[in-house]
């Protein structure tokens, strides 16, 4: 049976541990308190336990690491920032993959040397931040790519999100974006890493939307990346 990591706290992963559980995946999370962990030098773990990691979704990215003022950003959780960052260095170093979801990919973007958007346009906000729910619209995938081929050229996914991808990060190609280029999806071009800035775990199995694609498969398409 194929291991994950996933890179959040246990008591915030729910949606994440249920989706890879009903796809027979083993996983573990981060403990509770990681500040003295950074402090350490990081968490002590193998990445060999390990075949892949996943950056769950999230409060915002310290703008620090990504050598910005906060224009915008809220929440942040510098300490989690940097053993996030962390861990998909251990995990590229030993080609193993990654999938970032929201917050993830953006976390990504970040290691890549991308910016972040730290609040989006206020049309774009009316189509993407979360108001007592996800919102739900119509995107745009490029052909050939990962989410073209699970999901037509126009899916139509979920967002909770203010902030977005910037300036891309070295390496890192565009998959998706909204109908207001807000970027949907990325990979990178030779390594194994993709992100999304969805929620594919709140649109499948008991969370499964009609108004949206079967997260389910973005997620299993992962895991068949899992060597």
């Amino acid at each position: 049976m194929k291991k994950l990591f996933i890179a959040g706290y246990k008591n915030t992963t729910q949606n994440y541990q249920d989706a890879f559980s009903q796809l027979q995946v083993r996983f573990d999370t981060l403990p509770d308190q990681i500040s003295e962990l950074v402090q350490q030098g990081g968490l002590p773990l193998s990445v060999s336990d390990y075949d892949g990691l996943v950056l769950p979704g999230g409060g915002d990215i310290d703008p620090s690491l990504f050598h910005a003022d906060n224009r915008g950003s809220y929440e942040i959780d510098k300490p989690l920032d940097q053993v996030q960052l962390q861990m998909l260095e251990k995990f590229l170093q030993a080609n193993k993959p990654v999938l970032g979801i929201c917050k993830g990919l953006q976390i990504i973007n970040v290691y890549f040397g991308g910016t972040i958007i730290q609040d989006l346009p206020k049309y774009s906000l009316s189509v993407h931040k979360y108001e007592g729910k996800d919102k739900v619209h119509l995107t745009k995938a490029a052909g050939g790519t990962f989410p073209e081929k699970l999901y037509g050229s126009f899916p139509v996914t979920n967002s909770a999100h203010h902030q977005g991808v910037g300036s891309v990060g070295d390496g890192l190609l565009v998959a998706q974006y909204g109908f207001d280029f807000v970027i949907e999806a990325m990979y990178h071009k030779t390594l194994p890493i993709l992100g999304v800035q969805w929620h594919p775990e709140r649109m499948c199995f008991p969370h499964i939307n009609p108004e949206t694609v079967d997260g389910s498969l973005l997620l299993h398409y992962f895991i068949t990346l899992l060597k």
